[in-house]
């Protein structure tokens, strides 16, 4: 199928129904003007004939009176022969006097006048063409019963002035019409092209969007709808742009972060094979452990993260003690804080509600945040760790550090997937993510509170279990 532009639909389903109203218009407008024209000519000579008529009535009633000189006299001082002709029609139908003065030679077709000797009312109509071509109206009267020698009285009067109005005013309206219709189509044209211009340069620019080029723009002069339309794709292309360059940030910093402990596993392996000295032999395994660890976490995140984007994230839920994870998650990061020659302080109070949650996802949060806070940390800073109840009846938990904090400029987009705030340090940038995911699906909230060179602090806060579950 041929493709239907927006143009040529409007042609069709506007326009062509405008033109199709006018025509309907015109068609009734011609209907109307010719009949009042051609009934006001007919009502014109019926009302002339009987004044003539009642004139000859009265001649007819007047035995002193020659009916067919004063007839003819009549016809020879008519007043109105300049705009019709008055004809008498003798008793054999033919015409035997007329206002003009000339009598046809020969007999002429008359049908109004056979219409008016059989019809009740004594009146006949005609309109037609003569036989030299003029069209005319012709109004016949009998008046049989006012002399024998003559049965009615004609007038007739030339169309052509009254078919030359009609066409006036035909021409004005089609001429109006056509006005009408000219700036329908002007504007219209101009409208669409407002609309279709915009639309061309949204296709074509998401054409290059789809090929991976983000970097044009569309131009917006106006601000209706379509100006609205532009601004959003606008927008839209920053965002991706953006994504794009944190996803292409995000490959090569975990291609980084996956070469150095590759490194070190492999340099440590090395070494170990060669090395007999089982103090350096310790050493060695430690780090290719430690090492390992850190694989295993980066490619945990990376499988969350992927679980996140294709819908398959779940949770294993059941009742818990949240302050078990929380601990074992201090627990684990106590020696990395003193190698890290950061304090660290716990805050636990005896005893918070249980929450209805999944037990190692909440652990990989707490982790995740503890990790971020000593690795954000300078050396002597401190990173303080607080449980405890919200007013509302929430499980509330913050870690507060006193490191590096975050600029206002990095702060609405920290929690955006792939982005690093500080790219000095270690991290894929989308653990944040991934812990945001996980409290968000546990009906809680991840909120930070940072500001530049004077910490962070996070504050978590999980429902606790409600009695139905």
């Amino acid at each position: 199928m041929g493709k239907k532009s927006i143009t040529k639909r409007w042609l069709i389903n506007n326009l062509g129904i405008v033109f199709l109203i006018m025509l309907v218009i015109e068609t009734i407008f011609i209907y109307v003007i010719h009949n009042y024209f051609y009934s006001s000519a007919r009502q014109y000579l019926t009302s002339k004939l009987n004044s003539v008529t009642s004139v000859l009535s009265l001649y007819a009633e007047d035995t002193t009176i020659n009916f067919s000189s004063e007839l003819c006299d009549m016809l020879e001082n008519f007043s109105d022969k300049d705009k019709m002709e008055l004809m008498a029609v003798d008793s054999k139908g033919r015409i035997s006097h007329t206002s003009s003065g000339f009598t046809p030679e020969s007999s002429v077709y008359i049908p109004d006048y056979e219409e008016a000797m059989k019809s009740d009312s004594n009146f006949g109509y005609y309109t037609g063409k003569q036989e030299n071509g003029e069209k005319i109206m012709a109004v016949s009267f009998s008046i049989e019963s006012f002399n024998t020698d003559y049965d009615a009285i004609r007038a007739a009067i030339s169309l052509e002035e009254v078919d030359d109005a009609i066409l006036g005013y035909i021409t004005i309206l089609t001429l109006i019409c056509l006005a009408i219709l000219g700036l329908l189509a002007f504007t219209g044209f101009y409208f669409i092209g407002q609309i279709v211009q915009p639309v061309q340069q949204i296709s074509k620019t998401a054409g290059k969007f789809a090929k991976g080029d983000f970097s044009v723009r569309i131009k917006n002069s106006s601000d209706d709808e379509i100006g609205e339309l532009c601004t959003a794709i606008n927008h839209m292309a920053d965002e991706l742009s953006n994504a794009d360059a944190m996803k292409n940030e995000f490959i090569s910093s975990v291609s980084h972060e996956l070469r150095t402990p590759l490194t070190a596993i492999r340099g440590w392996a090395e070494t170990i094979s060669l090395e007999t000295d089982a103090t350096i032999i310790r050493k060695g395994i430690r780090v290719i452990s430690n090492e390992t660890e850190r694989l295993s976490q980066m490619v945990e995140e990376l499988l969350d993260f992927s679980r996140m984007q294709s819908g398959h994230f779940s949770l294993q839920l059941d009742t818990m003690d949240i302050l078990a994870e929380l601990g074992e998650a201090v627990l684990i990061y106590a020696e990395r804080a003193r190698i890290e020659d950061v304090t660290m302080t716990y805050e636990e109070p005896e005893m918070l509600p249980f929450v209805y949650g999944d037990r190692n996802r909440l652990r990989q949060v707490f982790i995740n945040i503890i990790d971020n806070a000593i690795k954000y940390s300078n050396k002597g800073g401190n990173v303080h760790i607080v449980a405890g109840e919200t007013p509302s009846g929430d499980i509330m938990v913050t870690v507060e550090d006193s490191g590096c904090g975050i600029s206002k400029f990095d702060m609405p987009r920290i929690k955006t997937k792939f982005y690093k705030a500080n790219h000095t340090k270690k991290g894929s940038g989308i653990g944040l993510a991934v812990a945001d995911e996980i409290i968000a699906q546990h009906g809680g909230t991840l909120t930070l509170e940072s500001e530049e060179g004077k910490g962070t602090k996070v504050i978590i806060t999980i429902p606790q279990q409600r009695e139905d579950k």
